[in-house]
């Protein structure tokens, strides 16, 4: 077989139906819009919805989006943790030092060092921030999310996204 060969299975390819074109053939006159009426002048715009907000206005435009299931964190370098003097670091002692929210979630990011042994519970950890609690002999404990090993809740009402 080569690919001259090929052709379409029989009757899968029909020829559309040719309307209007006189009072011979099957489909002539009014070529099957029936009689009168706005139907059959052709005059509806085709996302028309008979008044009702037609979808492609109804659907917002160039505007992206907000994630409703965003996960916020509230960062906290090393720098701000080898200035606050702790040696046990927890969203508690932070929230005492005014460093955090009272229901933050906590993430520890890697700016500037840190020189002495500090144990760190957070519910996050950058790489780097990871490395260099570890590199200066502290210890590093992920606290669970709120909500578990799903996804957190949404956020918004139910028009957001909308």
């Amino acid at each position: 077989m080569k690919v001259h060969d090929l052709q379409p299975a029989p009757g899968s390819n029909r020829r559309s139906k040719r309307v209007g074109r006189g009072i011979a053939g099957k489909g002539g006159k009014t070529a099957g819009r029936g009689t009168k009426g706005q139907k059959a002048r052709g005059t509806i715009p085709a996302a028309f919805e008979g008044g009702q907000m037609p979808l492609h206005m109804r659907v917002p435009k160039l505007k992206g989006f907000t994630n409703p299931f965003r996960v916020e964190y509230q960062a906290v370098n090393l720098d701000t943790l080898e200035a606050s003097g702790l040696d046990s670091v927890d969203p508690g002692s932070l929230y005492d030092k005014g460093l955090v929210g009272k229901a933050a979630l906590v993430k520890v990011l890697g700016r500037g060092e840190i020189s002495r042994a500090v144990t760190v519970k957070a519910h996050a950890f950058s790489k780097s921030a990871e490395e260099a609690i570890t590199a200066a002999g502290g210890s590093v404990e992920r606290l669970p999310l709120p909500w578990g090993d799903r996804r957190p809740p949404a956020k918004g009402n139910q028009f957001t996204n909308r």
